[in-house]
């Protein structure tokens, strides 16, 4: 099977079902309930798209470069940007749209009620000390060299630091609707992981062994690999769910609020000084 061969299957199917849900529910007039009507869904989308495009192709191209994986040259078309085969700059669009898609679905099966008491700042703050922690102990990893934690330590020092935005700004309004959010997340992530298992047997890309844990899921599949198709699925699901959630105007409410109060607390602080 030849790379766009995989996208194909694996993911350009699944988008197709869930293009024609989408369609559906729109035929039948089923809306995004207000809760989750704070931009328009296809516009967040769209920037996340963009964002992963971004963001993710310095890093892939660092991984190849490095040899962390690298792909069969028989089963690509040989189109490069940098390191990198246009498959999977693809691959990097294609991923947050089935997510995206599939989160949408469901958030359009939500009912249209904001509930009270969704607040929680030591919730957000201890997990975002957690994973501090956690980011600090991977770039200690890669600072030191120790090459079976390598794989492992670029996907946390390189998804960790927007998540800990993501934390920061609306853990707890994530924690609130934690019940969408693990549906918008495991089953892509477990379906992903999946396909990337049955790629990694049909050799369209290999991971060096020696730059991973080498704990295998099923006997086939690294650790990282499903680490990263987790981490990134957390990335679009937590992303789309803080831009589309009602909770999030709040908070950003209270942020603004939060700044004015400290600008009028230091021009007072500066004219008494004068």
């Amino acid at each position: 099977m030849t790379y766009f061969g995989f996208l194909g299957l694996f993911l350009g199917i699944p988008i197709i079902i869930l293009l024609w849900l989408t369609w559906l529910d729109a035929r039948q007039g089923r809306q995004m309930p207000k809760r989750f009507g704070s931009y328009s869904p296809w516009a967040i989308l769209g920037l996340h798209l963009a964002m992963a495009l971004l963001y993710t192709t310095p890093w892939d191209n660092y991984l190849v470069a490095t040899s962390v994986w690298w792909y069969d040259s028989a089963k690509v078309t040989g189109i490069l940007f940098g390191y990198v085969p246009i498959e999977e700059y693809t691959f990097f669009l294609m991923q947050p749209i089935m997510t995206g898609l599939w989160l949408l679905f469901w958030l359009r099966r939500q009912p249209d009620v904001v509930e009270s008491g969704w607040e929680n700042d030591r919730f957000r703050h201890t997990t975002l000390t957690i994973l501090t922690v956690l980011w600090l102990v991977m770039v200690g990893i890669l600072v030191t060299g120790w090459a079976p934690g390598t794989y492992l330590a670029l996907i946390l020092a390189w998804a960790l630091l927007p998540i800990m935005l993501q934390i920061w700004y609306g853990g707890d309004i994530l924690w609130q609707h934690r019940k969408i959010v693990l549906l918008g997340l495991i089953p892509p992530t477990l379906f992903l992981a999946g396909a990337d298992a049955l790629a990694i047997l049909d050799g369209i890309w290999t991971i060096d062994p020696a730059q991973t844990i080498n704990w295998y899921l099923g006997g086939i599949l690294p650790f990282e690999e499903f680490l990263f198709f987790l981490i990134t699925n957390i990335l679009v699901v937590f992303g789309m769910t803080l831009f589309l959630a009602a909770e999030s105007q709040t908070r950003l409410e209270q942020i603004k609020t939060m700044r004015l109060l400290g600008n009028s607390r230091s021009l007072r602080a500066v004219k008494r000084k004068t």
